[in-house]
Protein backbone atom coordinates (compact mmCIF):
# COMPACT_ATOMS: atom_id res chain seq x y z
CA UNK A 1 0.00 0.00 0.00
CA UNK A 2 1.45 3.34 -1.07
CA UNK A 3 1.45 5.72 1.91
CA UNK A 4 -0.01 9.22 1.90
CA UNK A 5 3.06 11.34 2.59
CA UNK A 6 2.69 14.38 4.80
CA UNK A 7 4.92 17.42 5.20
CA UNK A 8 4.50 19.13 8.57
CA UNK A 9 5.23 22.85 8.98
CA UNK A 10 5.79 23.37 12.69
CA UNK A 11 6.46 21.06 15.61
CA UNK A 12 5.16 23.06 18.55
CA UNK A 13 2.28 22.04 20.79
CA UNK A 14 -0.18 21.17 18.02
CA UNK A 15 2.45 19.73 15.67
CA UNK A 16 3.64 17.42 18.43
CA UNK A 17 0.06 16.30 18.98
CA UNK A 18 -0.33 15.55 15.27
CA UNK A 19 2.76 13.33 15.35
CA UNK A 20 1.50 11.54 18.48
CA UNK A 21 -1.90 10.78 16.91
CA UNK A 22 -0.57 9.72 13.50
CA UNK A 23 2.02 7.44 15.09
CA UNK A 24 -0.23 6.16 17.88
CA UNK A 25 -3.32 5.52 15.73
CA UNK A 26 -1.49 4.06 12.74
CA UNK A 27 -3.66 0.95 12.34
CA UNK A 28 -6.91 2.87 12.84
CA UNK A 29 -5.88 5.38 10.18
CA UNK A 30 -4.98 2.61 7.72
CA UNK A 31 -8.43 1.13 8.32
CA UNK A 32 -10.12 4.44 7.54
CA UNK A 33 -7.97 5.57 4.63
CA UNK A 34 -6.93 2.27 3.06
CA UNK A 35 -3.23 3.08 3.18
CA UNK A 36 -0.73 4.35 5.77
CA UNK A 37 -0.33 8.05 6.58
CA UNK A 38 3.36 8.86 6.90
CA UNK A 39 4.84 12.09 8.22
CA UNK A 40 7.78 12.29 5.83
CA UNK A 41 9.23 15.78 6.42
CA UNK A 42 8.96 18.30 9.25
CA UNK A 43 10.04 21.95 9.21
CA UNK A 44 11.23 23.23 12.59
CA UNK A 45 12.93 26.40 13.79
CA UNK A 46 15.76 24.67 15.66
CA UNK A 47 17.12 21.34 14.48
CA UNK A 48 18.84 20.49 17.76
CA UNK A 49 16.01 21.39 20.13
CA UNK A 50 14.86 18.58 22.50
CA UNK A 51 11.51 17.12 21.32
CA UNK A 52 8.57 15.72 23.26
CA UNK A 53 8.25 12.99 20.61
CA UNK A 54 10.90 10.83 18.96
CA UNK A 55 11.64 12.04 15.39
CA UNK A 56 14.23 10.73 12.96
CA UNK A 57 16.72 13.53 12.43
CA UNK A 58 16.67 12.89 8.67
CA UNK A 59 13.04 14.01 8.55
CA UNK A 60 13.78 17.42 10.09
CA UNK A 61 14.68 20.59 8.23
CA UNK A 62 14.88 24.24 9.23
CA UNK A 63 13.81 25.32 5.73
CA UNK A 64 9.99 25.18 5.19
CA UNK A 65 10.52 25.46 1.42
CA UNK A 66 12.16 22.01 1.46
CA UNK A 67 8.91 20.58 2.78
CA UNK A 68 6.66 22.57 0.44
CA UNK A 69 8.68 21.72 -2.68
CA UNK A 70 9.43 18.09 -1.88
CA UNK A 71 7.91 16.15 -4.84
CA UNK A 72 7.17 13.16 -2.57
CA UNK A 73 4.83 15.15 -0.30
CA UNK A 74 1.09 14.76 -0.95
CA UNK A 75 -0.30 16.92 1.87
CA UNK A 76 1.19 19.91 3.67
CA UNK A 77 -0.03 20.31 7.26
CA UNK A 78 0.59 23.84 8.56
CA UNK A 79 0.64 24.38 12.32
CA UNK A 80 3.34 27.07 12.54
CA UNK A 81 0.95 30.02 12.74
CA UNK A 82 1.26 33.60 11.54
CA UNK A 83 0.24 35.15 8.24
CA UNK A 84 3.57 35.83 6.54
CA UNK A 85 5.53 33.92 5.34
CA UNK A 86 3.02 31.14 6.06
CA UNK A 87 0.67 32.34 3.34
CA UNK A 88 3.48 32.09 0.77
CA UNK A 89 4.23 28.49 1.79
CA UNK A 90 0.57 27.46 1.49
CA UNK A 91 -0.02 29.18 -1.85
CA UNK A 92 3.13 27.58 -3.28
CA UNK A 93 2.07 24.14 -2.01
CA UNK A 94 -1.32 24.52 -3.71
CA UNK A 95 0.25 25.67 -6.96
CA UNK A 96 2.43 22.54 -6.86
CA UNK A 97 -0.73 20.39 -6.53
CA UNK A 98 -0.33 19.59 -2.84
CA UNK A 99 -3.32 19.57 -0.53
CA UNK A 100 -3.26 21.69 2.63
CA UNK A 101 -4.48 21.21 6.19
CA UNK A 102 -4.09 24.21 8.48
CA UNK A 103 -4.97 25.22 12.02
CA UNK A 104 -4.27 28.88 11.26
CA UNK A 105 -7.28 31.06 12.10
CA UNK A 106 -5.43 34.34 11.43
CA UNK A 107 -4.49 33.23 7.94
CA UNK A 108 -7.94 31.87 7.05
CA UNK A 109 -9.74 34.92 8.46
CA UNK A 110 -7.54 37.39 6.58
CA UNK A 111 -6.62 35.48 3.41
CA UNK A 112 -9.12 32.62 3.25
CA UNK A 113 -10.80 33.67 0.00
CA UNK A 114 -7.46 33.87 -1.86
CA UNK A 115 -6.28 30.53 -0.48
CA UNK A 116 -9.55 28.74 -1.29
CA UNK A 117 -9.73 30.18 -4.82
CA UNK A 118 -6.12 29.09 -5.44
CA UNK A 119 -7.03 25.60 -4.19
CA UNK A 120 -10.02 25.39 -6.55
CA UNK A 121 -7.88 26.61 -9.46
CA UNK A 122 -5.38 23.78 -8.90
CA UNK A 123 -7.86 21.06 -7.89
CA UNK A 124 -6.62 20.87 -4.30
CA UNK A 125 -8.22 20.50 -0.89
CA UNK A 126 -7.80 23.07 1.88
CA UNK A 127 -9.08 21.88 5.25
CA UNK A 128 -9.07 24.13 8.33
CA UNK A 129 -11.27 22.53 11.00
CA UNK A 130 -8.74 23.22 13.78
CA UNK A 131 -8.74 26.97 13.09
CA UNK A 132 -11.93 27.41 15.16
CA UNK A 133 -12.81 25.92 18.56
CA UNK A 134 -10.01 23.35 18.79
CA UNK A 135 -11.46 19.85 19.04
CA UNK A 136 -15.08 20.80 18.24
CA UNK A 137 -15.88 19.69 14.66
CA UNK A 138 -17.86 22.85 13.93
CA UNK A 139 -16.54 23.72 10.45
CA UNK A 140 -17.28 20.29 8.99
CA UNK A 141 -20.68 20.41 10.69
CA UNK A 142 -21.53 23.76 9.10
CA UNK A 143 -20.35 22.60 5.66
CA UNK A 144 -21.87 19.13 5.65
CA UNK A 145 -24.36 18.78 8.50
CA UNK A 146 -26.20 22.00 7.59
CA UNK A 147 -25.87 21.64 3.81
CA UNK A 148 -29.63 21.17 3.41
CA UNK A 149 -30.59 23.86 5.91
CA UNK A 150 -30.36 27.64 6.01
CA UNK A 151 -28.47 29.00 9.01
CA UNK A 152 -29.77 32.26 10.44
CA UNK A 153 -27.67 32.53 13.62
CA UNK A 154 -24.26 31.40 14.88
CA UNK A 155 -23.50 32.38 18.46
CA UNK A 156 -20.46 31.15 20.30
CA UNK A 157 -17.90 31.30 23.05
CA UNK A 158 -14.84 30.72 20.87
CA UNK A 159 -11.98 32.00 23.01
CA UNK A 160 -10.93 29.92 26.00
CA UNK A 161 -8.71 32.57 27.59
CA UNK A 162 -11.46 35.14 27.99
CA UNK A 163 -13.96 32.51 29.09
CA UNK A 164 -11.53 31.34 31.77
CA UNK A 165 -11.07 34.92 33.00
CA UNK A 166 -14.80 35.70 33.13
CA UNK A 167 -15.59 32.34 34.77
CA UNK A 168 -13.06 32.94 37.53
CA UNK A 169 -14.31 36.48 38.06
CA UNK A 170 -17.86 35.12 38.38
CA UNK A 171 -17.01 32.21 40.66
CA UNK A 172 -14.48 33.92 42.94
CA UNK A 173 -15.40 37.60 42.79
CA UNK A 174 -11.84 38.38 41.68
CA UNK A 175 -10.82 41.38 39.59
CA UNK A 176 -9.95 41.23 35.90
CA UNK A 177 -6.31 42.09 36.61
CA UNK A 178 -5.96 39.34 39.25
CA UNK A 179 -7.42 36.62 37.03
CA UNK A 180 -5.47 37.72 33.95
CA UNK A 181 -2.23 37.41 35.90
CA UNK A 182 -3.23 33.91 37.08
CA UNK A 183 -4.19 32.91 33.52
CA UNK A 184 -0.76 34.00 32.28
CA UNK A 185 0.97 31.98 35.01
CA UNK A 186 -1.05 28.89 34.03
CA UNK A 187 -0.29 29.35 30.34
CA UNK A 188 -3.91 30.11 29.37
CA UNK A 189 -3.00 33.69 28.41
CA UNK A 190 0.00 34.97 26.47
CA UNK A 191 2.50 37.44 27.92
CA UNK A 192 0.84 39.93 25.57
CA UNK A 193 -2.85 38.96 25.90
CA UNK A 194 -4.20 41.67 23.59
CA UNK A 195 -5.43 39.37 20.82
CA UNK A 196 -7.50 37.36 23.30
CA UNK A 197 -8.78 39.95 25.77
CA UNK A 198 -9.60 42.61 23.18
CA UNK A 199 -11.70 40.13 21.19
CA UNK A 200 -9.48 39.93 18.08
CA UNK A 201 -8.95 36.17 18.27
CA UNK A 202 -12.70 35.57 18.62
CA UNK A 203 -13.41 38.01 15.77
CA UNK A 204 -11.17 36.05 13.41
CA UNK A 205 -12.97 32.83 14.30
CA UNK A 206 -16.38 34.44 13.82
CA UNK A 207 -15.23 35.70 10.41
CA UNK A 208 -14.53 32.09 9.40
CA UNK A 209 -17.78 30.72 10.85
CA UNK A 210 -19.94 33.46 9.30
CA UNK A 211 -18.32 32.99 5.89
CA UNK A 212 -19.07 29.26 5.95
CA UNK A 213 -22.48 29.48 7.61
CA UNK A 214 -23.86 32.26 5.42
CA UNK A 215 -21.91 31.38 2.22
CA UNK A 216 -20.78 35.01 2.01
CA UNK A 217 -17.29 36.48 1.89
CA UNK A 218 -17.26 37.93 5.41
CA UNK A 219 -14.12 39.91 6.23
CA UNK A 220 -12.53 40.71 9.58
CA UNK A 221 -13.31 44.41 9.09
CA UNK A 222 -17.04 43.51 8.97
CA UNK A 223 -16.97 42.36 12.61
CA UNK A 224 -17.90 44.80 15.39
CA UNK A 225 -15.39 44.03 18.18
CA UNK A 226 -15.25 44.85 21.89
CA UNK A 227 -13.03 43.03 24.39
CA UNK A 228 -13.27 42.25 28.11
CA UNK A 229 -10.47 44.42 29.50
CA UNK A 230 -12.95 46.93 30.97
CA UNK A 231 -15.20 44.34 32.64
CA UNK A 232 -15.32 44.90 36.41
CA UNK A 233 -16.22 42.83 39.45
CA UNK A 234 -19.24 45.10 39.81
CA UNK A 235 -20.44 44.21 36.30
CA UNK A 236 -20.17 40.50 37.06
CA UNK A 237 -21.97 40.84 40.41
CA UNK A 238 -24.72 42.90 38.81
CA UNK A 239 -25.20 40.31 36.06
CA UNK A 240 -25.48 37.49 38.59
CA UNK A 241 -28.02 39.44 40.65
CA UNK A 242 -30.20 39.84 37.56
CA UNK A 243 -29.89 36.16 36.56
CA UNK A 244 -27.20 36.50 33.87
CA UNK A 245 -23.63 35.39 33.27
CA UNK A 246 -21.25 37.76 31.49
CA UNK A 247 -19.49 36.07 28.56
CA UNK A 248 -17.45 37.18 25.55
CA UNK A 249 -19.81 36.07 22.79
CA UNK A 250 -19.45 36.10 19.03
CA UNK A 251 -22.76 36.53 17.23
CA UNK A 252 -23.44 36.24 13.50
CA UNK A 253 -27.05 36.95 12.51
CA UNK A 254 -28.82 36.76 9.17
CA UNK A 255 -32.22 38.19 8.34
CA UNK A 256 -33.51 38.49 4.77
CA UNK A 257 -29.93 37.93 3.53
CA UNK A 258 -28.67 40.94 5.47
CA UNK A 259 -26.07 40.02 8.08
CA UNK A 260 -24.30 41.38 11.13
CA UNK A 261 -21.30 39.90 12.95
CA UNK A 262 -20.02 41.01 16.34
CA UNK A 263 -17.86 39.99 19.28
CA UNK A 264 -18.58 41.66 22.60
CA UNK A 265 -19.09 41.04 26.32
CA UNK A 266 -22.70 39.87 26.60
CA UNK A 267 -25.11 39.25 29.45
CA UNK A 268 -26.35 35.71 28.79
CA UNK A 269 -29.48 34.55 30.64
CA UNK A 270 -28.54 31.84 33.13
CA UNK A 271 -30.90 29.27 31.57
CA UNK A 272 -29.28 29.65 28.12
CA UNK A 273 -26.88 26.77 27.28
CA UNK A 274 -23.96 29.18 26.71
CA UNK A 275 -24.22 30.53 30.25
CA UNK A 276 -22.99 27.23 31.72
CA UNK A 277 -19.90 27.00 29.48
CA UNK A 278 -17.06 27.56 31.94
CA UNK A 279 -13.27 27.68 32.11
CA UNK A 280 -11.31 27.25 28.89
CA UNK A 281 -14.10 25.35 27.13
CA UNK A 282 -15.73 26.60 23.92
CA UNK A 283 -19.27 26.21 22.62
CA UNK A 284 -20.98 27.17 19.38
CA UNK A 285 -24.75 27.57 19.20
CA UNK A 286 -26.21 27.28 15.68
CA UNK A 287 -29.79 27.93 14.64
CA UNK A 288 -31.10 26.66 11.31
CA UNK A 289 -34.48 27.41 9.79
CA UNK A 290 -35.30 23.70 9.55
CA UNK A 291 -33.39 22.02 12.38
CA UNK A 292 -33.89 24.78 14.95
CA UNK A 293 -31.38 25.24 17.77
CA UNK A 294 -28.26 23.10 18.19
CA UNK A 295 -25.12 23.48 20.28
CA UNK A 296 -21.60 22.05 20.00
CA UNK A 297 -19.38 21.99 23.09
CA UNK A 298 -15.86 20.88 23.87
CA UNK A 299 -12.20 21.75 24.40
CA UNK A 300 -11.32 24.87 22.46
CA UNK A 301 -7.55 24.46 22.56
CA UNK A 302 -4.74 22.19 23.71
CA UNK A 303 -2.32 19.78 22.07
CA UNK A 304 -4.51 16.73 21.50
CA UNK A 305 -7.99 18.32 21.02
CA UNK A 306 -6.63 20.64 18.31
CA UNK A 307 -4.40 17.95 16.82
CA UNK A 308 -7.41 15.63 16.62
CA UNK A 309 -9.15 18.13 14.35
CA UNK A 310 -6.00 18.47 12.22
CA UNK A 311 -5.70 14.69 11.78
CA UNK A 312 -9.43 14.40 11.03
CA UNK A 313 -8.88 16.87 8.17
CA UNK A 314 -5.84 14.88 7.08
CA UNK A 315 -7.95 11.71 6.94
CA UNK A 316 -10.59 13.53 4.86
CA UNK A 317 -7.93 14.68 2.37
CA UNK A 318 -6.44 11.18 2.19
CA UNK A 319 -9.88 9.66 1.50
CA UNK A 320 -10.46 12.22 -1.25
CA UNK A 321 -7.08 11.27 -2.73
CA UNK A 322 -8.12 7.61 -2.87
CA UNK A 323 -11.43 8.54 -4.50
CA UNK A 324 -9.92 11.11 -6.85
CA UNK A 325 -12.31 13.85 -5.72
CA UNK A 326 -9.95 16.45 -4.27
CA UNK A 327 -10.76 20.11 -4.89
CA UNK A 328 -14.51 19.66 -4.79
CA UNK A 329 -15.28 21.13 -1.36
CA UNK A 330 -18.84 22.27 -0.80
CA UNK A 331 -18.12 25.43 1.26
CA UNK A 332 -18.28 27.69 -1.78
CA UNK A 333 -19.08 31.36 -1.25
CA UNK A 334 -21.90 32.20 -3.65
CA UNK A 335 -24.10 34.78 -1.92
CA UNK A 336 -23.66 38.53 -2.09
CA UNK A 337 -22.69 40.01 1.26
CA UNK A 338 -25.03 42.74 2.50
CA UNK A 339 -24.26 44.10 5.96
CA UNK A 340 -27.04 45.37 8.18
CA UNK A 341 -26.93 49.07 8.95
CA UNK A 342 -26.72 50.30 12.55
CA UNK A 343 -30.45 50.97 12.36
CA UNK A 344 -31.11 47.30 11.47
CA UNK A 345 -28.95 45.68 14.18
CA UNK A 346 -31.14 45.46 17.31
CA UNK A 347 -30.83 43.74 20.68
CA UNK A 348 -31.46 44.26 24.38
CA UNK A 349 -28.95 46.38 26.31
CA UNK A 350 -27.75 46.47 29.91
CA UNK A 351 -26.65 49.86 31.28
CA UNK A 352 -25.10 50.71 34.63
CA UNK A 353 -25.24 54.46 35.36
CA UNK A 354 -23.97 56.48 38.34
CA UNK A 355 -26.52 59.28 38.82
CA UNK A 356 -27.44 62.07 41.22
CA UNK A 357 -29.78 60.80 43.93
CA UNK A 358 -32.52 63.43 43.87
CA UNK A 359 -36.06 63.92 42.67
CA UNK A 360 -36.64 64.17 38.92
CA UNK A 361 -33.53 62.27 37.82
CA UNK A 362 -35.40 59.19 36.66
CA UNK A 363 -37.82 61.32 34.68
CA UNK A 364 -34.96 63.01 32.80
CA UNK A 365 -33.28 59.69 31.99
CA UNK A 366 -36.46 57.94 30.84
CA UNK A 367 -37.28 61.01 28.74
CA UNK A 368 -34.02 60.51 26.79
CA UNK A 369 -34.94 56.89 26.10
CA UNK A 370 -38.42 57.95 24.98
CA UNK A 371 -37.06 60.62 22.64
CA UNK A 372 -34.99 57.99 20.84
CA UNK A 373 -37.76 55.37 20.86
CA UNK A 374 -35.98 52.94 23.19
CA UNK A 375 -38.35 51.17 25.58
CA UNK A 376 -37.26 49.80 28.95
CA UNK A 377 -37.73 46.26 30.20
CA UNK A 378 -36.54 46.83 33.77
CA UNK A 379 -34.97 49.50 35.95
CA UNK A 380 -33.35 49.03 39.36
CA UNK A 381 -31.90 51.73 41.60
CA UNK A 382 -29.11 50.77 44.01
CA UNK A 383 -27.72 53.01 46.77
CA UNK A 384 -24.01 53.88 46.82
CA UNK A 385 -21.69 54.82 49.66
CA UNK A 386 -22.50 58.46 48.97
CA UNK A 387 -25.82 59.99 50.02
CA UNK A 388 -25.77 62.11 46.89
CA UNK A 389 -25.49 59.41 44.19
CA UNK A 390 -27.11 56.13 43.23
CA UNK A 391 -26.50 53.44 40.65
CA UNK A 392 -29.17 52.77 38.06
CA UNK A 393 -29.31 49.33 36.43
CA UNK A 394 -31.34 49.42 33.22
CA UNK A 395 -32.24 46.69 30.72
CA UNK A 396 -33.88 47.85 27.52
CA UNK A 397 -36.12 46.00 25.12
CA UNK A 398 -34.62 45.39 21.68
CA UNK A 399 -33.14 48.66 20.46
CA UNK A 400 -31.15 49.43 17.34
CA UNK A 401 -27.44 50.09 17.65
CA UNK A 402 -28.04 53.51 16.09
CA UNK A 403 -30.71 54.44 18.65
CA UNK A 404 -28.52 53.31 21.56
CA UNK A 405 -25.61 55.35 20.22
CA UNK A 406 -27.83 58.45 20.23
CA UNK A 407 -29.04 57.67 23.76
CA UNK A 408 -25.47 57.36 25.06
CA UNK A 409 -24.46 60.59 23.33
CA UNK A 410 -27.37 62.36 25.01
CA UNK A 411 -26.36 60.91 28.39
CA UNK A 412 -22.85 62.37 28.02
CA UNK A 413 -24.31 65.85 28.19
CA UNK A 414 -26.92 65.15 30.89
CA UNK A 415 -25.78 66.75 34.16
CA UNK A 416 -27.65 64.30 36.41
CA UNK A 417 -25.58 61.37 35.03
CA UNK A 418 -22.18 61.35 36.72
CA UNK A 419 -20.81 58.27 34.89
CA UNK A 420 -21.84 55.73 32.24
CA UNK A 421 -20.16 52.83 34.00
CA UNK A 422 -21.05 49.89 31.69
CA UNK A 423 -23.03 49.05 28.57
CA UNK A 424 -23.43 45.43 27.46
CA UNK A 425 -25.51 43.40 25.03
CA UNK A 426 -28.14 41.10 26.56
CA UNK A 427 -29.05 37.67 25.12
CA UNK A 428 -31.45 34.92 26.19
Amino acid sequence: MKPVKVGLLGLGTVGTGVVRIVEGHREDLIGQVGSPIEIARIAVRQLDKPRAVAIESAKLTDDPWEVVRDPEIDVVVEVMGGVEPTKAYILEALKLGKHVVTANKDLMALCGSEILSTAREHGCDVMYEASVAGGIPIIRTLIEGFSSDRIDRIMGIVNGTTNYILTKMSQEGASYEEVLKEAQQLGYAEADPTSDVEGLDAARKMTILATIGFRMNVELSDVEVQGISKVTKEDIACAKKLGYELKLVGIADRQDDRISVSVQPTMVKRDHPLASVSGVFNAVFVRGEAVGETMFYGAGAGELPTATSVVADLVAVAKNLKLGVNGKQSAAVFKEKILKSEAEVAYKNFLLLRVQDRAGVLAQITQVFAEHEVSLESLLQQPTASDQTADLVIITHDASRAAMRRVLQAFESLDVIKQIKSVYRVEG
